[in-house]
């Protein structure tokens, strides 16, 4: 029996005959995982369907814990983001928080994205190949706006877990945010007014 819930919701998909990297395949995760209420974050970090890294690289998705230095002149902000790195930043880096979309735009951003991974084999070679200007210039990408921060290494309190490309159509649709400030509804409805 399967105690990863990433291989848990693998082996549905596969007994559910569901082709990955599809449009179909995000729709599915998508209806999936809207079934779970809640998720145990420090379990999802210690997945044994998630890796530790000590140095995230460009190109990949990560999770973890996250205490902002700004936390109290911010209007909200996620404790656990979930993001694609897109470079390197003064004391950090710079990533795309997918957390900030709606699940359905979420889906539809995140489609948009694979055309800019470097192959179709979501395996260990599998990575995105955006940056900054790639981002800015393409407007079918421009569900970015919102998602895109500035991450201090320092306010990171937990360990990195990175997300094999295996596991992003089921990682991007877990109900792992947890926003301060505001509730996620009115997050998603904010994001939406900066597109």
């Amino acid at each position: 029996m399967a105690s990863s819930l990433f291989d848990k919701i693998q082996a549905a998909a596969f007994r559910a005959d569901v082709k990955r990297g599809t449009t179909q395949s995000l729709k599915w995760f998508r209806e999936k995982v809207a079934e779970m209420r809640t998720v145990n974050r420090k379990a999802l970090l210690r997945d044994e369907a998630t890796k530790t890294v000590t140095k995230p690289l460009i190109g990949r998705m990560f999770m973890y814990a996250y205490d902002p230095k700004n936390k109290k002149t911010l209007p909200f902000y996620d404790k656990f983001p979930l993001i694609i790195m897109v470079d390197k930043a003064p004391g950090g880096f710079y990533g795309i928080n997918l957390h900030y979309l709606p699940p359905l735009l979420r889906a539809k951003f995140f489609d948009r994205l694979l055309d800019y991974s470097n192959n179709n084999k979501y395996n260990t070679s599998t990575k995105f190949r955006i940056t900054y200007d790639l981002l800015q210039g393409a407007s079918k990408l421009s569900a970015f706006k919102p998602c895109y921060k500035h991450y201090l290494t320092k306010h990171i309190k937990s360990q990195i877990s990175e997300i094999s490309a295996s596991e992003w159509e089921i990682a991007i649709f877990l109900p792992s945010e947890q926003f301060k400030g505001a509730a996620k509804d009115a997050v998603w409805k904010d994001s939406k007014s900066k597109i």
